[in-house]
């Protein structure tokens, strides 16, 4: 995967976070508006929304730490790539002479 694919599942995911908390402040205002009977099984929901979306956000986390790790590998494998090059390049010159 490119380093630019990479980017743009991040882009991807946080742009999904942004629209989840904006789902869950909707149902917190709808909450409000709605009758106090309903409330404890309401709440009760929303924590495990809640929970959920924190739970989004450490995996958010760990795909961002590993894609920083697959950027870092991308870059050493390039670096020896071109270590390799020279290295053939020289052999080559060696023999030519």
């Amino acid at each position: 995967m490119g380093r630019s694919a990479s980017l743009n599942i991040l882009a991807q995911q946080q742009q999904r976070q942004q629209q989840q908390q904006e789902q869950q402040k909707q149902q917190q205002e709808q909450q409000q508006q709605q009758h106090q009977q309903q409330q404890p099984e309401q709440q009760q929901q929303q924590h495990q929304q809640q929970q959920q979306q924190h739970q989004q956000q450490q995996q958010q986390q760990q795909q961002q730490e590993q894609q920083q790790q697959q950027q870092e590998q991308q870059q050493q494998q390039q670096q020896q790539q071109q270590q390799q090059q020279q290295q053939q390049q020289a052999e080559y010159n060696s023999v030519a002479r």
